[in-house]
C-alpha cells in the first residue's frame, strides 16, 4: 500500500512550517489504523507511506478505515488545515533486504496511487479477486491503463466512499435505530476488562430509556467484542442507522472515556468527546453521553427524565465495580463463572443494601443456577423471588426486576395473568428490553396466542438480531404457527448464528412430516455438534422409535432417565419418546410429572407437530388442569 497527500509540494511552497504540521499529523493518523490491520510500516518517504499486510483483506479495509479517520480529522477544521490524501494498494511478491522491501509490486502501487481520487482508494484486479464479496465497499471498475516501467495494461478499480454524494446507491437503515458497539479496553490492568464491557451495558440501559430510539440488545453487539470489522459492516448486519463506539481506560479511581457517534448511512460524524474523571462520577459521565448520543440524532427529542434516571445508583464505587464484574460472569454458562457472579452480587448489596439493579442481578443469578441444573429448582425460585421483590421495593420503575420477577413466576407456575402483567410493566418501562419481549413471546405460546407469540418474537428479534436464544425462538414461533416457509428461509438465514438449536427444530419439521432423511441430516448434525447433550439423545430416541429401532429408542430413554436432574425440559424428556414409540400411557406419567414440577413445555404441548396424536387424547386437558392453565 502506497499512500501520497494530494498537494504537499505545492503547499510546502506557500508555507513549509504548516506542511510539515500537517504532515506531521497525518503520520499519527494513519499510524493508528496501521495498528488496527496488521500493517507493517516499511518506510515513509516524506509525506508518503510504504506499507505491507499479510493479505489483501487487511489492507484494504485498512486502506478505507485511514481515509474514514482522515475525513473525521478534517471534520471540524479549516479547509487550509485539513489533509488530502491518495491511496493505492496492489498484490504481489516482493524482495525484502534490510527491512525495506521492492520489486514491481511495490512499483504498482506507487504508480496507481497517483490515478486515485482526493479521499479516494485505488486497487488493482489481483487485489479486487481476492476481496470480492468479502468486505462491504463498494468497488467499480476504472478500466484498464498503461502505468510507467509497466510493460502490460493494469485493470484498475476505485473505492466508492459512502459518504461522497457520488457513491452509488445504498439501503439506509433509521437513524434512530442505533447500536452501542463494545467498549475497547485501555486499562493497563487486564483484569480490568470487564470493567470496559460493563460500561457498554450501562450505556445501552441508559439510551434504551431514551423515548424515540431502537436500541440493539447487549447480547447481539457484544459478539463484535474484538472483531476486526469495519462500521459500515456491523452497521449492516445489525440494520442500525447510527453507531455508539468508544473506548475507556481505567486505573485506579481514575477513568478516561471517548466516544464518538457515527451516521452508519454516511459514516458522516455526529459527535464526540473525551471525559476525564473520577470513578466516583461514573453516573453522570454516562448520563451526559446517554444525553448527547440522542441530542446528536436528527429528530430526536430530549424529554425531562430521559434517560432515564429511575434506578437506584449506588454511590459506592467498589459496590458498582462488583456489580460491573458480576453482570459480565452472570452471562456464563458454566457452574464456576455463575457462582462466582453470585459471590460478587452478594458482596455489592452487602456493601449497599438500597442497591436496586444488584437484587435484579442477583435473581437473575439464582435463576441461571436453577435453569442449568447447578442449584436445586425450588431453592433458586426461592432465593430468586426474594431478591428481585427487594429490588423492587427499593425501585418499581426498575423495568430489568420486573422482567425477573416474570421470569421466577414463570418458573414457579404462577398466575399467568399476573406474569404477563409483570411483562407488560417491563416493557412500558423500556420498551427496548429484549428479554423482556422474548420472555412476553414464550408467555403468549404459553397461553394459547399463537399470532402474539409470533409478533412478540419479532420484535424481540429486532432488538437482539443476533442473540441465538432469539433466533431459535423465532424458527419455533413460525413452525408452530404453521409458516413453514416463513420458518425454513428464517432457518436458512440464522443457521449460523445457533446450529445446534437450529437444526433441533429443524428435525421436529422434517420428521412430523415423515421426511426421514432430512430428519436423519438433522440428527447427524446435532450429533457432530453436541454427541453427549441431552437433546441429541432425544432426538436419537425419537428418530429412532419412528424408523422402528426400538432397542435403540429404549437405550436413549434410559440415558435420558440417569441424566435428569431439575431444570428445563429435562423431567419430562424421555416422554417425548414414549409418545413416538406409542406408549400413551408412559408419556402421560410423564407430562403429569413435568406438570408437578413446574417443568412442563407448554407452547411445545399446544403446537409442536411432533405430538399431535397426543393432542386427540381424553388425558390431554388434564396436563394443563395440573399446571394451572386454561387449555
Amino acid at each position: 500500500m502506497f499512500t501520497d497527500m494530494v498537494g504537499y509540494t505545492a503547499l510546502g511552497q506557500r508555507n513549509e512550517s504548516l506542511s510539515l504540521a500537517l504532515v506531521e499529523e497525518q503520520r499519527k493518523v494513519v499510524r493508528a489504523v496501521l495498528s488496527r490491520h496488521n500493517g507493517r510500516e516499511v518506510k515513509t518517504i516524506g509525506d508518503a507511506f510504504l506499507v505491507e499486510f499479510p493479505n489483501a483483506v487487511d489492507a484494504v479495509r485498512c486502506s478505507y478505515d485511514i481515509q474514514r479517520a482522515i475525513r473525521e480529522f478534517n471534520v471540524s477544521l479549516d479547509a487550509e488545515k485539513r489533509i488530502h490524501l491518495r491511496i493505492g494498494v496492489h498484490l504481489g511478491e516482493v524482495e525484502e533486504s534490510q527491512n525495506d522491501i521492492s520489486g514491481d509490486a511495490v512499483n504498482v502501487a506507487s504508480r496507481i496511487e497517483s490515478l486515485a481520487e482526493d479521499g479516494g482508494v485505488c486497487i488493482t484486479k489481483q487485489v479486487y479477486d481476492h476481496v470480492y464479496n468479502k468486505l462491504d465497499i463498494q468497488l467499480s471498475s476504472i478500466g484498464s491503463r498503461m502505468l510507467k516501467n509497466v510493460s502490460s495494461p493494469v485493470e484498475l478499480y476505485k473505492m466508492e466512499m459512502p459518504w461522497n454524494e457520488a457513491a452509488p446507491h445504498r439501503a439506509t437503515a433509521p437513524r434512530e435505530r442505533l447500536a452501542v458497539l463494545p467498549f475497547v479496553s485501555m486499562s493497563p490492568d487486564p483484569n480490568d476488562e470487564f470493567f470496559a464491557d460493563g460500561l457498554t451495558e450501562e450505556l445501552i440501559g441508559k439510551i434504551s430509556h431514551i423515548r424515540g430510539l431502537e436500541v440493539i440488545a447487549r447480547t447481539s453487539v457484544m459478539s463484535f467484542k474484538k472483531k476486526d470489522k469495519m462500521v459500515s459492516e456491523i452497521a449492516k448486519q445489525l440494520s442500525v442507522g447510527t453507531v455508539v463506539e468508544g473506548s475507556v481506560r481505567k486505573a485506579g479511581n481514575k477513568i478516561r472515556v471517548t466516544v464518538q457517534v457515527i451516521d452508519a448511512n454516511t459514516e458522516g460524524h455526529l459527535f464526540s468527546s473525551n471525559y476525564d474523571s473520577d470513578l466516583d462520577d461514573i453516573f453522570s459521565v454516562q448520563s451526559d453521553i446517554a444525553e448527547k448520543v440522542a441530542g446528536s440524532i436528527p429528530g430526536i427529542v430530549l424529554h425531562p427524565r430521559a434517560p432515564a434516571q429511575t434506578e437506584k445508583e449506588t454511590q459506592d464505587t467498589v459496590a458498582y465495580t462488583q456489580f460491573l464484574q458480576a453482570s459480565q460472569l452472570v452471562n456464563e454458562s458454566e457452574e464456576g463463572p455463575l457462582r462466582h457472579a453470585l459471590a460478587l452480587f452478594e458482596q455489592a448489596v452487602m456493601r449497599d443494601r438500597e442497591f436496586a439493579r444488584a437484587y435484579a442481578g442477583l435473581a437473575w443469578c439464582y435463576n441461571r443456577l436453577g435453569n442449568n441444573g447447578y442449584m436445586q429448582w425450588q431453592e433458586a425460585i426461592d432465593k430468586a423471588k426474594t431478591a428481585v421483590m427487594r429490588a423492587l421495593e427499593i425501585d418499581p420503575q426498575l423495568a430489568e426486576a420486573h422482567c425477573r420477577l416474570a421470569e421466577i413466576m414463570f418458573m414457579a407456575d404462577e398466575s399467568l395473568e399476573a406474569r404477563r402483567t409483570e411483562l407488560k410493566r417491563a416493557l412500558e418501562l423500556n420498551p427496548n428490553l429484549a428479554e423482556a419481549a422474548s420472555a412476553e413471546a414464550q408467555e403468549a405460546g404459553v397461553a394459547g396466542d399463537i399470532k402474539g407469540m409470533v409478533e412478540a418474537t419479532e420484535r424481540a428479534y429486532q432488538l437482539d438480531p443476533l442473540s441465538p436464544s432469539t433466533v431459535r425462538l423465532l424458527g419455533i414461533s413460525y413452525l408452530y404457527a404453521g409458516r413453514y416457509e416463513d420458518a425454513l428461509n428464517h432457518w436458512k438465514r440464522t443457521m449460523h448464528l445457533n446450529r445446534y438449536g437450529t437444526y433441533r427444530v429443524m428435525f421436529d419439521y422434517y420428521a412430523s412430516r415423515r421426511e426421514y432423511e432430512e430428519a436423519e441430516k438433522a440428527l447427524k448434525e446435532l450429533e457432530r455438534i453436541g454427541p453427549t447433550l441431552e437433546f441429541t439423545y432425544l432426538n436419537r430416541g425419537l428418530f429412532a422409535a419412528l424408523t422402528g429401532d426400538t432397542r435403540t429408542a429404549y437405550e436413549m430413554i434410559g440415558r435420558l432417565d440417569s441424566t435428569h436432574s431439575p431444570g428445563w425440559a429435562r423431567s419430562s424428556s424421555a416422554g417425548y419418546i414414549y409418545l413416538a414409540l406409542g406408549n400413551m400411557d408412559k408419556f402421560f406419567e410423564y407430562m403429569f410429572r413435568a406438570a408437578d414440577d413446574h417443568t412442563l413445555a407448554v407452547s411445545a404441548l399446544r403446537y409442536n407437530p411432533m405430538l399431535e396424536k397426543a393432542r386427540s387424547d381424553s388425558r390431554f386437558p388434564e396436563i394443563f388442569k395440573r399446571a394451572n392453565i386454561t387449555y
